[in-house]
This record gives structure tokens, sequence and C-alpha cells, in this order.
């Protein structure tokens, strides 16, 4: 191994190691927001909807997939819906509106008052999430967002957001897979106490 391949891998296990020594510090309370509003909507029989585009759409789809499924218990499902799913729906709207109305468009038919949107954006700024959590708060929903930029448009539109800062977007997507494992968890405990 070269010692500049080396040293690249040292920094991103370093940038790693002081992005969770700042969830310790300032976002535990942030998470556990996170978990009692996902509880108490789906108590009142509310739907957790999830967005985002790219590897966050992959990051709704393992969410959705811890919650209606299981996550390391046996329990009732919970409701949860990917938005990026349906690739009709996704292409139909992209093909006769703009990308920018996929999420948005889906929240307007589906989402209601006391649900969840659980909007991913890294950058705080796409506009497809953005749409979609400000079609959310016109529903009366509660705006969830998970970004990498610290002050962003997403950011302000939420009514919890979880902050991940770092430069790199894989560093923010690392330290948002241990967030919303441990909201899933969560979640799931008071599902199995209730």
């Amino acid at each position: 191994m070269n010692e500049d391949t080396k040293k690249q891998i040292i920094e991103a296990v370093e940038t790693h190691k002081k992005m969770l020594a700042g969830i310790q510090q300032s976002d535990i309370e942030t998470i556990a927001a996170a978990a009692e509003a996902i509880t108490r909507a789906l108590k009142q029989n509310g739907t957790v909807y999830l967005c985002g585009n790219g590897g966050s759409a992959a990051d709704a789809q393992h969410i959705a997939g811890e919650l209606v499924g299981r996550f390391s218990r046996e329990r009732k499902a919970l409701a949860a819906v990917a938005l990026s799913t349906d690739t009709s729906v996704l292409t139909s709207i992209a093909n006769d509106y703009a990308y920018e109305n996929v999420f948005a468009r889906q929240v307007e038919a589906l989402v209601r008052e006391g649900d969840i949107l659980w909007a991913f954006s890294t950058s705080g700024t796409s506009p497809s999430i953005t749409a979609a959590a400000q079609s959310a708060k016109e529903k009366g929903a509660c705006v969830l967002a998970f970004t990498g930029t610290t002050n962003s448009k997403l950011e302000q539109m939420s009514d919890i957001c979880f902050c991940a800062d770092a430069e790199s977007t894989a560093r923010s997507q690392e330290i948002h897979q241990l967030a919303y494992h441990i909201i899933c968890d969560l979640v799931e405990q008071s599902a199995i106490n209730s």
C-alpha cells in the first residue's frame, strides 16, 4: 500500500470518529425526538413516508423495510412507505410535470395530518426534497429531515432535523445510517411495549 492510499483511509476513519463524537455531544436529543415523533404518529394510526435521491433513496427504502418488516425483534408491522419505489409513478410525474415534483405529488396524494415525512438530502437543498417537505407542511404532517449541511433550506422547513455536517456526502450518509438504526430500534421497542 502506498502512503497516499494509507493517508486517505486514515483521514476517512478520523472524520468518521469525529462525527461520532459529535453525536454524543449534541445529537442525542434530536435522535430521541425523532423516535418519539415517529412513535406518536404510528400510535395514532399515522404513516411514515420517506424520500431521498440516490443513496438517500436507498436509505429511505432501507428504513421502510426495517419498519414494515422488523429491525431486530418480533412485533407488529409498522406503517412506512418509501416514495422512491414506484417507478411508474415516479416516471409519469417526472415526465408530465418535472422531476422536482416526483415526491411532492405523492405527498399531495398520500400524506395526511399527523403523518411523518422523513426527508433525506445531504445538501439540504434538493428541489425534489424541499418541494415534498413544503407539501407535507401544507398537509399538517411532521417533517423529519436528515441533512449533511447545517442551516440548509430543508433544515429550516423541518420540525426535527438531524444534520451530519460534513464536506463528504459519504461521511454524512454513514452517520445518517447509525442515527436511523438507533431510531428504528427505539421505535420498535415502543411498538413492543405498547
